[in-house]
Formats: C-alpha cells, sequence, structure tokens
C-alpha cells in the first residue's frame, strides 16, 4: 500500500488563514587512462608504417649485398691486418663504385602514410553522417507563479494543459485558466463547499470544453469560452472522482469507489460502460493515442490494461473484463505515459513504496523494463519529438528527471520545487512543462527544446464536433 499522505495539519490551516491571500497564479518572486601496448619509451618522431612490405628482388643487386654482409665482418675478425692504404681503397670503392649504398632490400614504392589514411576515413564518415548537436537543456524554470491552496493529495489530478494553449489548475474549490499566448489569468467556476473542492480537471480534445470532478462524486462540463456549465453527470460514482480522460466524444471517469465509467457526453444516458477491476481508489487514467486501450492505475497497486475490442464479450450488466491485471507494482500507480512513437509501449510509475518507472508491451503485458528512481514518482510525460522521458518526484529531491529511452540514463535533473511535485502538464506543441508542487507553486520549463514541426491544423479540426449536439439533448 502507498504512504502518501493525504491531509494538511490543522495547524497549517490556522496559519494560512491568518496570513493575507495571495492571487492566484502571480508571479512568484576527461578521458580514461590507457597503458601502453609496450614497455619501452617510444620515439614520438619516428613513424609506424603498420604492416610489413615485401622487398622488390629485381631492385636488388645481391653480389653488392653479400659483399655489404661479409666485408666488415672479415675487418672484424682481422683488426690488425687492416693496412692504412687498404682502408683507403675501401671508402674509394664505397664512394665511386656502391654510391654510399648501405642497405641491402629495396622497395619499389615508399609505403603510404597511416596519418593520411586515417585522416580520410575520418573525413568520409564526417560527410556521410553529420554530427548532431548536444541540445542545451536550462536548468531553472522559465516562470513562476503562485499556487495558493493547491491540494497536497497524491491521488488527485489538478492540473491539465489544452489544446488552445490554455492551461487550467484547481486550487481549493477556485479552477483557473491561465492563457500561456497572452499571460493572462480568469476564473472559470467555484463550486460550493457542499459539492467541493475540485479533485480533477482534464480538456476536451477540442481544447474548448473542460471536464471538472468534484468531491461530491459529480462530474460537471464546462464551455470555457462563454463560462457556461453545460451539464453535470451525477450519480455515476459514490465517492470523489480523482482520474479523468477523454477519448473523442467518451469521457472516461475513475473515483475513490474503484469503478471505472465511459461517459457519451452527447446523450441524456451517458453511462455506456462499466469498468470493475480496482479495488481501491482510481488515481491514474489515461487513454492510448489511438483510443483503443485505456490505462488505470490505482491505490490498490494495480494497473489494468482495458480494450474496446472487448467491451461486448464477457459482459454482465454492463461490466468489462481486463486486457491485462499487472500487479508488479509495490506502491499506488498514478503516473501513466503512452508512448508517442510505439503505440503498444506504456511507462507508469509508483508511489514512495515502489519509486520504480516501468515499461510495459501492452499487447502482452509483458514488463519490458524497470528502473529504480529512488524517490516517488508523482507524473510522467513523453517527448513528442525525441525519444525522452520526464518524470517528476517527490522526497527527497523533489526534482523533475530527463531520461534517454531505452537506456533510461539520465539528461539533465531540474531542481526549483521545494515538495512533491505532484503534477505535471505539456503545452501543445510539446515544448514546455508545466509543474505543479505542494510548494503551492506552478513552475514552466522549456526542457523539450523546439519541435520539428508545427502541430497540424488537421488533428485538432477532427474534434471540433464533439458538443455539437449539447443543445439537443433528449
Amino acid at each position: 500500500m502507498d504512504a502518501e499522505s493525504n491531509s494538511i495539519s490543522s495547524q497549517r490551516s490556522g496559519n494560512r488563514r491568518a496570513a493575507p491571500p495571495r492571487p492566484a497564479l502571480q508571479e512568484a518572486g576527461s578521458r580514461p587512462y590507457m597503458p601502453p601496448l609496450s614497455s619501452g619509451p617510444r620515439n614520438p618522431s619516428a613513424k609506424c608504417y603498420g604492416d610489413r612490405f615485401i622487398p622488390e628482388r629485381s631492385a636488388m643487386d645481391m653480389d653488392l649485398a653479400h659483399y655489404l654482409l661479409t666485408e666488415p665482418r672479415k675487418d672484424k675478425e682481422n683488426p690488425a691486418a687492416a693496412s692504412p692504404g687498404k682502408e683507403a681503397y675501401r671508402k674509394l670503392l664505397a664512394e665511386k663504385l656502391l654510391n654510399n649504398r648501405t642497405r641491402i632490400l629495396a622497395f619499389r614504392n615508399k609505403p603510404p602514410e597511416p596519418e593520411n589514411m586515417l585522416t580520410d576515413l575520418r573525413s568520409d564518415a564526417v560527410q556521410a553522417k553529420p554530427a548532431k548537436q548536444r541540445r542545451h537543456i536550462p536548468q531553472s524554470s522559465e516562470r513562476t507563479l503562485d499556487a495558493p491552496d493547491l491540494a497536497d493529495d497524491y491521488y488527485l489530478n489538478l492540473l491539465d494543459w489544452g489544446s488552445s494553449n490554455v492551461l487550467s489548475i484547481a486550487l481549493g474549490s477556485t479552477v483557473y485558466l491561465w492563457d500561456a499566448s497572452s499571460g493572462s489569468t480568469s476564473e472559470l467556476v467555484t463550486v460550493d463547499d457542499d459539492y467541493g473542492p475540485v479533485t480533477s480537471v482534464s480538456w476536451a480534445p477540442d481544447g474548448r470544453h473542460i471536464a471538472v470532478g468534484l468531491n461530491s462524486s459529480d462530474v460537471q462540463l464546462w464551455d470555457t469560452t462563454s463560462n457556461r456549465l453545460l451539464r453535470t453527470l451525477r450519480g455515476v460514482h459514490e465517492l470523489r472522482v480523482g482520474s479523468l480522460a477523454w477519448n473523442n466524444s467518451i469521457l472516461t471517469t475513475g473515483g475513490m469507489d474503484g469503478k471505472i465509467v465511459n461517459n457519451d457526453v452527447r446523450i441524456r444516458n451517458n453511462v455506456v460502460q462499466t469498468y470493475h477491476g480496482h479495488e481501491q481508489e482510481v488515481c491514474g487514467l489515461k487513454w492510448s493515442g489511438s483510443g483503443q486501450q485505456l490505462a488505470s492505475g490505482g491505490n490498490d497497486n494495480l494497473l489494468h490494461i482495458w480494450d474496446v475490442s472487448m467491451s461486448s464479450s464477457v459482459q454482465s450488466a454492463g461490466r468489462t473484463q481486463w486486457l491485462h491485471r499487472l500487479q508488479d507494482h509495490l506502491a499506488a500507480v498514478k503516473a501513466l505515459a503512452w508512448c508517442p512513437f510505439q503505440s503498444n509501449l506504456l511507462a507508469s510509475g509508483g508511489g514512495g513504496g515502489d519509486r520504480c518507472i516501468k515499461f510495459w508491451n501492452t499487447h502482452t503485458g509483458a514488463c519490458l523494463n524497470s528502473v529504480d528512481t529512488g524517490s516517488q514518482v508523482c507524473a510522467l510525460l513523453w517527448n513528442k519529438n525525441e525519444r525522452e522521458l520526464l518524470s517528476s518526484h517527490g522526497f527527497t529531491k523533489n526534482q523533475l528527471t530527463l531520461w534517454k529511452y531505452p537506456l533510461m540514463v539520465k539528461m539533465a535533473e531540474l531542481n526549483g520545487h521545494t515538495s512533491r511535485v505532484l503534477f505535471m502538464a505539456q503545452s501543445p506543441d510539446g515544448c514546455t512543462v508545466a509543474s505543479a508542487a505542494a510548494d503551492e507553486t506552478l513552475r514552466f520549463w522549456n526542457v523539450f527544446g523546439t519541435p520539428e514541426a508545427a502541430p497540424k491544423a488537421a488533428a485538432k479540426a477532427s474534434h471540433t464536433g464533439i458538443f455539437n449536439s449539447f443543445n439537443h439533448i433528449r
């Protein structure tokens, strides 16, 4: 079981009431040693020609070679017999007849310079594949905003960034909207104490409508352009709704009652499917990019994979059987992220008793890898443009860590938060990441760099008709 605390002490609450209220979303103040292959000293000026060369025999004078080999030996054997005249005759013979030749073996061609060969090979390799410059990753946040009354609750999901470049965050019983294009902040709704506080927020794919989960178990649907409440889903859950996920016009809700419900927001009888598999609160929900598989994580340390193709099989009273039930985590599973470049790859993160990031093949249910991060894993985000994964953590460092996939080598650690980083959201272009922590600050990080291509407008246009039938609900 996960040991994450969900409460705030009364003393802290009293101190907060005494302090003047803070406005929400305002600016806050060398190579390794290699031993030599030979023990003797090497002459740096000497050239090494690599492999041996075979002498050209047609360029040799064998008689001359025999003379050069035997004449010095005779002189050494009979040193007294050598007269001055004979020595002068030998020198004259060497000068006139032998042309001062002292080498016995002759080569037709000079061996090639190895340095030139290696240089050519290196130049060809550079031209074939130019070296990619390493991306600069800023170590500090670009902007910091105040987020007073942000709940220090591991099981909630209080931050989301919509496709219209508007960030939503729930602070207490109020949902705020921050426009990243203009930097302006607006208040969407403040719910009554009987229904609040807000326990989850999630943008619809069109970037205009937003779902708000409440502590009372209700779910509200809002039009942010007109600040109008479209409808309220009641009776779906018995306890608070801490997780939300969209799949086109289907809003999937996860509650503390352990139920997962698919709601078609276009029709009056919105409940179309119910998934039963978790015994405790559902704190993580994510649909795959194709919309064919749903991943759910709970406080019961379980991770489930649900497939829409199984919705009509093994059914009774609207219940759906899971595709995979994965029990490898040792703590609550909240952090979930589907890989953008491999449709059947899912990353999951465990709480304080587990501290691991695990990778799954959702077709087979096999665990591909597990990495112990050393601290509670609160959220996960994939880089849309590179094979990288970003994780946010709790005690002891409260950091964001960027990993290179699949080696899972740390590329950077981003520090700044002073308490566990509970929530993360990614901008529509994939460049910027927003992180919200229990220190009541919202920070923005340029961690993923500049995207190679702008998002396609066609993808956004395909979701514009989800709520067209709201005026015609029976």
